[in-house]
């Protein structure tokens, strides 16, 4: 079994993969986006179908179940190599760090603007599709009706400090995966993350307006301000949690490694 790598390594590594994401053209950005915003419902619908089927059994059953089904969707979005917008916080920045001489701020803001966009189009295309009478079986629909919801009445707080947590997670996973070397590594830490995400559940800004939008399309009784609200909040949880919390901390590790390196 190999080393796992040093931080100044994980650091490079997702530096280089920072470069490439934010390099893609108009048309690969766009592609990339769009599909994983409609992959990431593959994950919600198997939470809610399989929650459905279990409530019977139990609701922490049925609660427990569904996460380790969403844990798929994860899976589906990180092996594919496509653009999920908070996943792609530490890569970048990892890039901008290592560029001497600007910040690149155009170009990581055409990066989390267009895939933000096109997360949502793609997640609210294909959800349209699952709303479909018959697409979905009966028992899932409750669930996913319930789970839109919470998710919008969590209360403005409540919302923000979870998409802390959520947001957190995720560019945590940016991180692991920038230290895994192997396909399976990334199939494990992705499924492992995106079955914790699921759990609670933790707000992601993409994930969270999907759920939200799904269940407003089978009857969940939300407004578009409450939608509004919703995104608005978690967007800026999953920014502190994503790149305050976990993104500069490394940038930190390794300037204070580099520092020491250097007396």
């Amino acid at each position: 079994m190999s080393a796992a790598p040093d931080p100044a390594e994980i650091f490079a590594r997702g530096a280089e993969e920072g470069r490439r994401r934010l390099g893609q053209s108009l048309v690969e950005l766009v592609s990339t986006s769009f599909i994983a915003g409609f992959t990431i419902v593959f994950g919600i619908a198997a939470l809610g179908v399989t929650r459905g089927f279990l409530d019977p059994v139990g609701e922490g059953v049925a609660t427990v179940a569904g996460s380790l089904a969403f844990g798929v969707g994860l899976v589906f979005l990180i092996v594919s190599r496509v653009e999920l917008f908070n996943e792609n916080f530490f890569d970048p920045i990892a890039a901008a760090v290592e560029r001497q001489g600007s910040w690149l701020v155009w170009p990581l803001v055409r990066l989390w603007s267009l895939t933000f966009a096109f997360n949502l189009v793609g997640g609210a295309l294909f959800a349209l599709v699952f709303a479909v009478e018959g697409v979905l079986p009966p028992e899932a629909l409750p669930v996913l009706v319930s789970i839109g919801e919470h998710s919008a009445g969590r209360g403005l707080t409540a919302a923000f400090a979870n998409a802390i947590v959520g947001g957190a997670l995720v560019a945590l996973l940016s991180y692991l995966l920038a230290a895994s070397d192997s396909v399976w590594d990334r199939i494990a830490l992705s499924y492992m993350i995106g079955v914790v995400l699921a759990l609670a559940p933790f707000e992601h800004v993409v994930v969270t307006t999907l759920h939200v939008f799904l269940g407003m399309l089978l009857g969940a009784e939300v407004g578009l301000r409450a939608l509004a609200e919703t995104v608005a909040v978690v967007t800026a949880g999953n920014a502190v949690g994503g790149l305050g919390l976990v993104t500069l901390s490394h940038v930190a590790q390794v300037s204070g490694e580099e520092g020491e390196s250097t007396d």
